[in-house]
């Protein structure tokens, strides 16, 4: 965590602040969420409120292709714009690259990945953009569960202001997203998540503060946690796309979205194929879904308590259900057009 933070990090920090004291939800006008076959640039949903995220805009812009150099510019104190131009693949296995606050990473064309390694957002950090990598293989063959591993995809503890978009996760060990201990303002689109158990948890807190937004996603060959969201105040999901899970046969642990704890959920819009326990929540949580589509399903879809309108939070493109499917198949993950900056 790095001591000295930019002037408009301070600023952001101290309007999110004074924000929750008041009860407000937004400081500014939010971000209207792009359709998914043109990427915007900004940020929408959660990650749009509260001053927004920008990532490293306005900072120096620089392209990696070595390990050192991505440890170098993430972790650096100033605003940077870090554009991964090659296969990285990360020594030691399973190593973390630190990413500070106001960064951007982004993969150039389809060429930017990680390989065994993790992007890591320390408690403290705010203003993170990562978009269009692939980021894979740190599984450990005949580790299904992972239970002694902690090499995640993305890994953050109490970080704010985090766009994560148009990334393709695969093959990680153990989870490829993990938003943990009250990260706030989140939002989660258009990326595709396979070929993995333990895929995409929020949680690992008792406190009720996360506000996180999830569109577009693509859930293949996927077990569990797609996602599990645990005491979110806030989780918005419409338009994911979830078919082909991985481990069907398990009648608990293989499963689509689950609304947990005190989690309030929306779902709108989504299409479910071949898919056990499309959605589920606890009894504690409540969880509002309309307008998706369940082909094949089975097992769970509880549906309890009224949660919240977000449309009262920011504005959205919401897209039918039944074009979901094409949609997400090709336009989610990396894209050889998206280009930031």
């Amino acid at each position: 965590m790095h001591l000295h933070r930019s002037k408009r990090h301070r600023t952001r920090t101290a309007l999110v602040a004074l924000a929750a004291a008041l009860g407000l939800t937004t400081l500014s006008p939010s971000a209207q969420a792009a359709p998914i076959d043109r990427p915007a640039a900004t940020a929408h949903g959660f990650a749009s409120l509260a001053g927004g995220t920008t990532g490293g805009a306005g900072g120096r812009v620089v392209t990696v292709t070595t390990q050192a150099e991505l440890e170098k510019y993430a972790a650096a104190e100033e605003p940077y714009v870090i554009r991964v131009a090659a296969t990285i693949t990360a020594e030691p296995f399973g190593a973390n690259v630190v990413v500070a606050s106001d960064k951007t990473i982004v993969g150039v064309g389809t060429r930017g990945e990680l390989v065994q390694g993790e992007l890591h957002l320390n408690p403290g950090t705010s203003n993170v953009v990562i978009r269009n990598l692939t980021i894979r293989d740190s599984a450990i063959e005949g580790n299904w569960d992972c239970k002694d591993t902690d090499f995640d995809g993305i890994q953050m503890d109490t970080a704010d202001h985090v766009w994560i978009d148009h990334n393709r996760f695969s093959n990680i060990c153990d989870g490829q997203l993990d938003i943990r201990k009250d990260s706030d303002y989140i939002t989660v689109s258009a990326n595709r998540f396979e070929n993995n158990n333990k895929t995409f948890g929020i949680g690992w807190t008792t406190n009720v503060i996360t506000k996180i937004t999830i569109d577009h996603n693509w859930f293949t060959g996927t077990k569990q946690r797609n996602p599990s969201a645990d005491n979110c105040r806030y989780a918005h999901l419409y338009n994911n796309y979830l078919t082909a899970q991985n481990d069907p046969g398990d009648p608990v642990w293989t499963y689509g979205n689950w609304s947990r704890g005190r989690t309030e959920m929306v779902i709108e819009n989504s299409y479910y194929d071949s898919v056990q326990h499309p959605y589920q929540a606890d009894a504690t949580a409540e969880l509002v879904q309309r307008g998706s589509i369940l082909k094949n399903t089975t097992g769970r879809t509880d549906a309890w308590g009224d949660a919240f309108d977000p449309r009262a939070q920011y504005r959205y493109h919401l897209d039918p259900a039944a074009a979901v499917p094409a949609l997400v198949k090709k336009f989610s993950g990396p894209q050889a057009s998206l280009r930031n900056p």
